[in-house]
């Protein structure tokens, strides 16, 4: 029974490890060929460009006070020509919407729109009274979450394009230009949405919702997720836009088709995983409509956030991605090793289903089993030491190749000793496994017992100059707190 385990375990490596491989090589062709393609776009002729089509950038708010005028700042300076804020308050229980009409003299306008998709009722919408502001709408709205809150918002924007985020996000000044070339290149596929890459702001240096500073987190457990979300989008998310399999762009930021979403239905408010839900949903429906379409994915930094910076908070961050990746599964099941769905159906679907869902309950699996031989006295230690060595380093190698990706293509972090910094966790992440094992286990028995809700979760708050801690209770569906989406994966 050992040696059938023992072997087990070490062909199931080798797959992972494998497909990790191929993901990364494919990214690195992928990348090399983005950058060579985008090292002659001059961006500023989309923003003199009078064809360039109007976007509407859709934030949801709950409780957002400490923060909310410096995002909306931030917003509304985005470097692009045409374009909307739309500000959907999701029924705030502190002063956010009060703080919003005071500075930004709003007034209740008449304003026709149609509920195309559900959401709760929208009490009014305004606009400003200072013709400076003229881009900024504000929505003022009963409680939802945010899923609702986007819905609500896509039934006010008028444009053909629309980009959600979170309300709390640092986005980059250029990142609409980026965001929305692949809509300008289509030829004969139309795009239905556009991901770029979500960087972590812990520790940076921030002013007036700008970041002046990028610095390495200076606690470890954000800095474990500065490699994990590197080796997610750079060596994950880029891979899969290549192999027509990326089901997730982050709900931090993306462009989306607007009446291919309202056709598919909109966001839907019944998961906790509303990003990745909605773009299953929206290549279900493009795909049973015999359309040709892609989704693509942008390798440029586009959008700061928060990341957990406790056990406890990334705890229930990780457990809330894993009943979003149960649920989203689950609803989308007509996929799996389906021809009529492509790529997705019989490549992205079947990975995420394998190395995602169900490879971190074997893992637990794994070690339950290694726990019992070594109290039995049964392990074979020398089979078990060089498996160890074998997925050690393997673990260092991706994320040392992660780092690298990261300093020959956009080099964010100028410092040396930031990038030592990350080296050096490099080589105590993989003793960390365990912890994301269990959390993924957990978030499955939370699935099966049917929970809802984000629960809980606690924000530092980006001035680190005033130690401002934002602790909000967060209801069932309805809040932004701790709403980072998953990274997707690991590789």
């Amino acid at each position: 029974m050992e040696i059938i385990f023992g072997n087990l375990i070490f062909i199931l490596t080798l797959v992972i490890f494998g497909s990790y491989l191929i993901l990364g090589i494919f990214s690195a062709i992928a990348l090399r060929k983005y950058l060579r393609k985008n090292s002659y776009v001059n961006y500023n002729s989309l923003v003199l460009s009078p064809l360039s089509p109007k976007i509407s950038i859709i934030a949801p708010a709950y409780n957002e006070s400490k923060t909310i005028i410096d995002n909306i700042r931030t917003l509304l300076s985005l470097y692009y020509n045409n374009f909307e804020v739309i500000l959907v308050n999701d029924g705030s229980t502190d002063d956010t919407f009060e703080k919003i009409r005071t500075t930004y003299e709003l007034e209740r306008v008449n304003y026709y729109f149609d509920y195309r998709i559900p959401c709760e009722r929208i009490k009014g919408v305004y606009k400003s009274k200072n013709p400076s502001y003229t881009r900024l709408t504000v929505i003022d709205k009963n409680n939802g979450g945010k899923a609702d809150s986007l819905n609500a918002g896509i039934n006010i924007c008028k444009s053909s394009l629309f980009v959600s985020i979170d309300a709390d996000s640092i986005i980059e000044t250029d990142s609409i230009l980026k965001l929305v070339k692949p809509f300008l290149e289509e030829k004969d596929r139309k795009v239905i949405g556009t991901g770029g890459v979500i960087r972590i702001v812990n520790s940076c240096e921030i002013e007036r919702g700008h970041i002046r500073t990028i610095n390495v987190p200076a606690k470890f457990l954000p800095r474990l997720q500065v490699l994990e979300y590197t080796r997610a989008f750079l060596l994950g998310r880029m891979a899969w836009s290549q192999l027509d399999g990326l089901m997730l762009i982050s709900g931090a930021m993306g462009i989306f088709d607007r009446e291919t979403v309202i056709k598919a239905g909109g966001y839907s408010i019944k998961t906790v995983g509303e990003d990745m839900e909605l773009v299953l949903r929206m290549r279900r429906y493009m795909a049973e409509q015999n359309r040709k379409y892609e989704v693509t994915y942008i390798p440029d930094p586009l959008c700061w956030t928060e990341v957990p910076a406790d056990l406890k908070s990334m705890r229930k961050q990780r457990t809330r991605w894993t009943r979003g990746l149960v649920e989203s599964l689950k609803s989308h099941r007509k996929m799996f090793f389906n021809r009529r769905y492509k790529r997705l159906g019989m490549l992205g679907y079947p990975y995420w289903f394998f190395f995602e869902w169900l490879s971190p309950l074997i893992a637990f699996a794994g070690f339950v089993y290694t726990l019992i031989l070594v109290i039995t006295h049964s392990l074979n230690w020398p089979f078990y030491l060089l498996l160890f060595l074998f997925v050690y380093s393997f673990a260092v190698l991706l994320s040392t190749w992660a780092v690298l990706f990261e300093e020959i293509t956009f080099h964010k972090y100028r410092r040396k000793r930031d990038v030592l910094k990350l080296l050096s966790t490099a080589f105590l992440e993989p003793f960390f496994y365990p912890v994301h094992t269990y959390f993924a286990v957990r978030g499955n028995l939370e699935a099966l017992r049917g929970k809802k809700g984000w629960g809980k979760a606690e924000r530092s708050g980006f001035d680190k100059k005033k130690k401002v801690v934002h602790k909000t209770t967060v209801r069932s569906q309805s809040t932004n707190v701790g709403k980072e989406s998953s990274p997707a994966s690991t590789t």
